[in-house]
């Protein structure tokens, strides 16, 4: 899920950066960091998050901590990003602050599910 969402945030940045510069008025809001958070949080983040969670439980010789937190990082890091998108769309900075708690807590999931699953103790595989 992480790395399919990864390449559509891609496409979507691409595609809104090249239209920002081939038509700087016609897209509302505050387009540069629209674009830079699409890019950075959208499709590196993601990757990132996707293949972190994929390969990490597999050099550890261990399972997922928890799938279930993995599903709540991905819808929490997803909709932080549309709701920061959102705020700058119509310039609110509350809303874009909420976003950014959203998606900062998504990395917290991520953090908290990757050090449980490559923990030094406990049996391997369990």
């Amino acid at each position: 899920m992480f790395i399919l969402a990864a390449l559509a945030y891609a496409l979507l940045g691409g595609l809104l950066g090249i239209l920002w510069l081939a038509q700087p008025g016609l897209i509302p809001g505050n387009v540069p960091r629209i674009h830079g958070h699409l890019m950075l949080l959208g499709f590196v983040t993601m990757m990132i998050y996707g293949v972190g969670l994929h390969v990490l439980p597999r050099f550890s010789g261990r399972s997922l901590f928890s799938e279930r937190l993995g599903h709540v990082q991905f819808l929490l890091a997803n909709l932080g990003l549309l709701v920061m998108i959102a705020g700058w769309l119509v310039f609110h900075n509350p809303t874009v602050a909420v976003g950014g708690a959203m998606a900062w807590g998504a990395m917290i999931l991520f953090a908290l599910n990757i050090a449980l699953t490559v923990r030094h103790y406990g049996p391997k595989g369990a």
